[in-house]
């Protein structure tokens, strides 16, 4: 589990590094890059899924669906059927959008979104899947 723990932080790591790269040079045109992760074995699921649960908590939330946005002009929208899911989005920018459907139970999905003008859109099907996606936009 750390190691899976490690990865997901080394991914997370790498990909501010090259926003902050980004951010640092002028562009012409504006961009995105996104990274998602959807672990492959039932006990990398349990992994993010209890960081995902250990993030919500920190942040004073529960089971259930909860959106965030500092910004301006961002969309998001979190549909869910089903018992024990969580949906997390978060959005720190203008102009992100994103939508998340959970369908089956004990689910749990992170979408976070920083900069400006990116999008997300996420379905699960099933049970005891989880994953996440962080976006970055220029």
């Amino acid at each position: 589990m750390n190691r899976q723990i490690t990865k997901l932080v080394h991914a997370t790591a790498l990909a501010a590094a090259i926003g902050l790269l980004s951010a640092s040079v002028p562009a012409k045109a504006g961009g995105s890059i996104g990274f998602y992760y959807s672990p492959r074995t039932t006990r990398d699921a349990r992994a993010l899924d209890l960081g995902l649960r250990a993030y919500s908590l920190y942040n004073g939330l529960r089971n259930g669906a909860h959106i965030r946005q500092f910004g301006r002009n961002n969309r998001a929208g979190i549909g869910q059927d089903g018992a024990g899911n969580l949906g997390i989005i978060r959005q720190q920018g203008s102009g992100h959008s994103a939508a998340l459907r959970q369908v089956g139970n004990d689910n749990s999905y992170g979408i976070f979104q920083f900069g400006r003008n990116t999008d997300a859109s996420v379905a699960q099907a099933g049970d005891g899947q989880s994953g996440a996606a962080v976006l970055f936009g220029w």
